[in-house]
């Protein structure tokens, strides 16, 4: 199911004061992937796609002011209460987007009393994990998922009250350089502004000037000469008896991305190396190394760190190592 693409260009479509409902069906549809989303994958206990894909759809729906059936609300109110919300910046990003969904669903007023009140003690819990997330630099779990998190102490308020706000804005506007693609920008943009995406139901499309221009985006500059990155991969107990599985120096020219550094390894001779990656809006995610896939079932993922142990903040189509550095790729559980 399409759910979190949907439900983004929903959202995206209502906060450009499109003309009278042109959109009606595309709302129908995200009704009917929501419930294919979970009815495709009951024997694991969460959606086919993700609790944050699944979260957005929720979201849209709301903000388009459209009910949902109280079982789809319990379903996220469950797996935030069980902590299956995902690991890392991506469980900040999860955690967040149902907080906003949450939020939305009992600001207007789409929920019965009973369960309007379990959700405003959801977000309240949402609200303090996230200021919890916060690291010393000030960025709540990662700097992709520091916007989400801004958007809910905007939406309920506590940016007037909570300190991990003022804190994690001074951090995302020293790092506003990795926010580079359109669906990065599209999260922290409303932020900057100080607004959150529950605004969108509240917009007065009378009152907005068309400010969209065209913009010319000039290519980044070229940097000449190369540089080699350690590349290297490590498999830990339970899933592999030998920690370390691939070390090896990968040439590659000065601005390459990590991305640029995994291809580049791939067609080093002998054919060692082999990666996978998936689409998502926020660019290439990487799902499976040396044959080894990570999977939600599992509960693992690939985590990218810079040695020997600092986690990166970037995706691997936008970090770019510097000459010497040392890449590890983890197969790590959340």
């Amino acid at each position: 199911p399409q759910t979190g693409r949907l439900a983004l260009y929903l959202l995206g479509l209502q906060a450009t004061c499109p003309p009278l409902s042109p959109h009606r069906s595309l709302v129908t549809w995200l009704k009917y992937y929501l419930e294919e989303d979970w009815r495709g994958s009951q024997r694991h206990g969460h959606p086919v796609t993700s609790h944050y894909q699944y979260g957005l759809g929720v979201l849209a729906l709301c903000v388009h002011r459209k009910r949902v059936r109280d079982e789809v609300v319990r379903r996220l109110l469950t797996a935030q209460h069980h902590g299956r919300l995902g690991h890392g910046g991506n469980s900040v990003d999860t955690e967040a987007v149902v907080a906003l969904a949450f939020t939305c669903l009992e600001q207007r007023r789409l929920v019965g009393t009973e369960l309007a009140a379990k959700l405003r003690l959801a977000v309240r819990e949402a609200s303090r994990n996230m200021a919890k997330a916060q690291g010393p630099d000030g960025i709540i779990g990662n700097i992709y998922s520091t916007p989400w998190a801004l958007q809910v102490f905007l939406a309920t308020g506590e940016c007037q009250t909570e300190p991990a706000f003022g804190q994690a804005m001074a951090a995302l506007l020293e790092n506003l350089e990795a926010f580079g693609t359109a669906a990065t920008m599209a999260q922290v943009l409303p932020v900057l502004h100080g607004h959150s995406y529950l605004d969108i139901a509240s917009m007065h499309c009378r009152e907005e000037p068309d400010t969209l221009t065209p913009l010319d985006v000039e290519p980044l500059p070229e940097v000449p000469g190369n540089k080699t990155v350690r590349l290297v991969v490590e498999c830990p107990l339970p899933w592999c008896y030998e920690l370390r599985l691939y070390d090896r120096l990968v040439p590659v020219p000065a601005a390459a991305s990590l991305l640029d550094v995994l291809q580049a390894a791939a067609a080093l001779e002998p054919p060692e190396f082999r990666f996978h990656t998936q689409d998502t809006p926020q660019g290439p995610f990487l799902t499976q190394v040396l044959g080894l896939e990570a999977r939600q079932e599992k509960r693992n993922y690939w985590q990218l760190l810079s040695a020997p142990n600092t986690p990166l903040q970037m995706g691997i189509a936008d970090y770019r190592p510097q000459d010497g550095a040392t890449l590890i790729l983890r197969l790590s559980e959340w």
